[in-house]
């Protein structure tokens, strides 16, 4: 994962560069990689030294479920509904008669966007695609690169490490 504060030293790069460094570790997941860099910091090492590459990239469309007119309108519905006693509820701050009529306005108004706004676009599919599906990147392995100058010494404490 990413650090949201960022490096600075890495932000001023500019443009993306490959990776380098001497491999250290090659894990299946990365998880087991994520972990080797842990057990690297628990023992001290400098892990700002330390990348980890996904290499063999994947791009897997995981199915999740059939999608039905069903299940169209009801996604919409539901989805709509939070819309629209959001929109309600933000409405009856700023009304005096009472907060019923602006969450009863907003939540009618939210089920007819959101059903609207997912049956034009299944209905213009034209049953091209009635499956509903994730996309991830997924590497097919995972490499821990070290700087040289400390690549041994987390060779050496990588060889310690039962995952």
């Amino acid at each position: 994962m990413t650090n949201p504060l960022g490096n600075s030293n890495r932000a001023r790069q500019g443009l993306p560069t490959p990776p380098s460094g001497w491999p250290v570790g090659s894990y299946p997941t990365y998880a087991e990689a994520q972990k080797a860099v842990d057990f690297l910091a628990d023992g001290q090492f400098p892990v700002q030294d330390v990348t980890i590459v996904g290499v063999d990239l994947m791009q897997v469309e995981r199915v999740l479920y059939r999608l039905t007119w069903g299940k169209v309108i009801g996604g919409g519905v539901v989805s709509g509904a939070w819309l629209g006693l959001f929109l309600g509820l933000l409405l009856s701050l700023f009304t005096t008669s009472g907060a019923l009529g602006p969450l009863l306005v907003g939540l009618v108004g939210g089920i007819i966007f959101g059903v609207i706004t997912t049956s034009i676009p299944y209905a213009a599919s034209r049953g091209q695609r009635d499956f509903a599906s994730s996309m991830q990147l997924v590497a097919g392995r995972y490499d821990v690169l070290c700087d040289p100058k400390s690549a041994e010494q987390a060779r050496d404490l990588l060889a310690r490490l039962a995952i």
